[in-house]
């Protein structure tokens, strides 16, 4: 027994120190707010407005400047720089109790993998692709704006409202600020490699006031594998309690029949003591419509060939103290016009939004915001329909024009 002792004494000492060098974190964050939105479109097949815009009041906290939710992460020391890293989150809906992305348990993102400070990192499982890691940070939605201030549908991905499940990804370590990073996603059919699978590949550089990035994302059958992972694919509760698909979305809905859907987009932003400016570029391609692969009826006289939209967002952000910003942006979409069957073109779509926003920091954990959106619409949309305001995961308007004003608190833990 006496000879036992030294041994439990350095078992005891190991345990201690695999114990210090292991961490597991809790971590989260409520952010809800009052919405008004002066011209929602009525849909209840029961209504006798349907079709009619109205103006509406409600509670969200689903898509303000971030998104509720909760999660955990950690990381375990391995040696010689290496660690074992994970990270579950899941988005909340704290009016309903439920759950975002689709109802998703932990939809938010759900990984494991390898770190290592001199290779960088490899994760599998449910993960963020290139945009939102390289461009996101440079758009105002990111900043202060808030996930309404996206583009149009968030047709880009840069607010990341889609994840990609299934999916390896690497991250490399800083060289002198600019890091690299891709992913790649298994589509998992057998016999056909191609099918349903997603790759993205990006960077980014950050050296004093200067950030500048670049990314790119291509998604085989996107109906499938990239929009039926997010927050519209299965019918989430979008701002205001209506159910939201990404078929219904009039920006870009009438195209998810897409063979593939890519996206490429590159930003920079500059700071000059309590100002920052950012300039970001994407050009967004639904490749092949009518593709008998989508899993969605198709139609000979529905959108034919390759629909593009290219966009631009201008933002600036002013720090007037340690605990008051405000910054606003603007953002122009332009959707070309497609073919309709063999003989008919379908005129193109316009959107432009502006948004301002303020925060201010009651204390390190807690903030207050305001923030107003308006967007205007011209030109023939993705459904054949004269093209309607639709501001990013809140409900279409019933016309060309729609306004949101948004007053929040956000607590983090």
């Amino acid at each position: 027994m006496k000879k036992s002792l030294p041994a439990l004494a350095v078992l005891g000492a190991f345990a201690s120190l695999a114990h210090a060098q292991s961490s597991v974190t809790l971590y989260g964050l409520i952010d809800e707010a009052i919405v008004f939105q002066s011209n929602a479109k009525i849909t209840a097949a029961t209504a006798t407005t349907a079709g009619v815009g109205g103006r509406k009041f409600f509670l969200d906290s689903n898509t303000g400047l971030s998104g509720s939710r909760w999660g955990l992460k950690g990381a375990e020391d391995l040696g010689g720089g290496l660690q074992a890293v994970f990270n579950i989150e899941s988005g909340m809906n704290i009016n309903t109790g439920g759950l975002n992305q689709g109802g998703l348990e932990f939809g938010r993102q759900a990984y494991v993998g390898l770190s290592s400070k001199t290779y960088g990192a490899i994760t599998l499982g449910r993960q963020y692709d290139a945009t939102p890691e390289f461009i996101g940070p440079m758009i105002f939605a990111d900043q202060i704006g808030g996930v309404s201030s996206a583009l149009p549908g968030d047709l880009n991905n840069a607010n990341n409202t889609q994840r990609i499940n299934n999916a390896i990804k690497y991250t490399s370590p800083s060289f002198n600020g600019l890091v690299l990073g891709g992913l790649y996603s298994l589509g998992g059919i057998s016999g056909e490699a191609a099918r349903d699978q997603i790759y993205s590949f990006g960077a980014g550089y950050a050296n004093g006031p200067v950030t500048l990035g670049a990314a790119f994302l291509k998604a085989n059958q996107p109906n499938t594998s990239f929009f039926s992972n997010g927050a519209l694919g299965s019918g989430s509760l979008a701002a205001g309690g209506q159910s939201i698909t990404t078929g219904n979305n009039p920006v870009y809905g009438g195209y998810v029949n897409a063979n593939s859907y890519q996206t490429a987009a590159a930003g920079g932003a500059y700071a000059i003591g309590p100002a920052h400016f950012a300039i970001v570029y994407s050009n967004t391609k639904f490749q092949n419509l009518q593709s008998g692969l989508s899993g969605l009826t198709t139609s000979t006289t529905g959108p034919q060939g390759t629909a593009v939209f290219n966009a631009v967002e201008l933002n600036f952000v002013w720090r007037f103290t340690p605990a008051l910003q405000a910054g606003g942006a603007y953002s122009y979409t332009r959707a070309s016009s497609v073919q309709l069957g063999k003989t008919k073109t379908s005129g193109g779509a316009d959107y432009n939004q502006f948004t301002l926003s303020t925060d201010y920091a009651l204390s390190a954990r807690t903030d207050v915001y305001l923030e107003g959106i308006y967007q205007t619409a011209s030109g023939v949309d993705s459904t054949g329909g004269v093209a309607v305001a639709s501001i990013n995961l809140t409900s279409p308007s019933s016309n060309n024009h729609e306004a949101l004003v948004r007053a929040g608190v956000r607590v983090k833990f």
